[in-house]
């Protein structure tokens, strides 16, 4: 095997994953190691309760995402949660819908086609979920998460001829699914400003990560149950120190999936949103326990993709 871990050096990329888990010397540009990312946040009244249960908690949330959409989200919800992040200074990850799971074909339901799900079918739909991230930075947003690797590449396009806005950022959703370096890069070559890895990546496959690519990664340390229901709080301390820069991302094991979400499950996104985030305290608490010299991003932060209300 040495002639091709010869050649993956040659390439730029590691040639074996780093066991000996050297410790990352990258950063966030203020210095920070890691910031705390709260997922799931689906419309105005989640965001409300995410912020006033982190007030009460002493938690710093820098980040929250969404899964259902922005197509799913009136232009009233869109400019309030605009507004509401704003006034925080933090960053609002819209997932761009929709793709294949919700269309309708056959393949993303069928046994063994969960693989397909986060893709984009045929040319329609490819517009449908483009004129979505359009429709969604019209709002202010600024910031989009991303499951396909082609409206990566477009909407990067995009956003170099003007069609989306210069400050826009794509977050690659762990639905994308990339899991090596050389993958991770062309996910980063492609337009991805921060990239979610798979749930499932020890700690020696995130420092080859880290080795090949310098934009953050973010990192579920609680996962939900249909993505692997991993609880790793135990690990925050050696994630952050060889993974920096990095989201460290509080799913919820033991919940259900509430995408599409609506207005007939808000008190249910509400109450998960506090739980994530009373996770997080949890979280935080084990990470200044077990590496107290461990950096956090401040609030506000310059390069955090924070809403732009109209």
């Amino acid at each position: 095997m040495r002639r091709t871990r010869d050649f993956l050096r040659s390439l730029g990329l590691p040639g074996e994953d780093p066991h000996g888990l050297p410790s990352s010397t990258k950063r966030f540009p203020d210095g920070g190691q890691y910031r705390v990312e709260i997922p799931s946040v689906e419309g105005p009244e989640a965001l409300d309760a995410v912020f006033t249960e982190a007030d009460a908690r002493g938690v710093m949330v820098h980040r929250v995402s969404q899964g259902s959409g922005g197509m799913l989200l009136t232009q009233g919800d869109l400019a309030t949660i605009a507004r509401l992040a704003h006034a925080r200074s933090v960053e609002v990850s819209l997932f761009a819908r929709p793709v294949a799971a919700w269309d309708t074909g056959a393949a993303p339901v069928a046994s063994g086609g969960g693989v397909f799900a986060a893709q984009v079918r045929g040319t329609e739909q490819l517009v449908h979920v483009l004129e979505d991230i359009r429709r969604t930075t019209e709002a202010g947003i600024r910031s989009v998460l991303v499951t396909d690797l082609g409206v990566l590449a477009v909407a990067d396009r995009m956003r170099a001829a003007g069609e989306l806005p210069v400050d826009l950022r794509f977050k690659a959703s762990v639905q994308m699914g990339l899991a090596n370096p050389a993958s991770v890069r062309l996910a980063a070559e492609t337009g991805a400003t921060t990239y979610n890895v798979p749930t499932d990546l020890g700690l020696a496959q995130l420092a080859a990560l880290r080795a090949t690519v310098d934009i953050p990664l973010d990192i579920y340390v609680e996962a939900p149950d249909d993505l692997g229901g991993f609880v790793r709080h135990f690990e925050i301390a050696e994630i952050v120190r060889v993974a920096a820069p990095v989201y460290v991302k509080f799913g919820l094991r033991n919940a259900p999936n509430i995408y599409p979400s609506g207005t007939h499950l808000t008190s249910t996104a509400v109450a998960l949103v506090r739980e994530r985030v009373r996770r997080a305290e949890i979280g935080m608490e084990l990470l200044r326990r077990y590496a107290p010299e461990a950096v956090a991003s401040p609030l506000p932060a310059a390069d955090l993709a924070v809403p732009r209300p109209s």
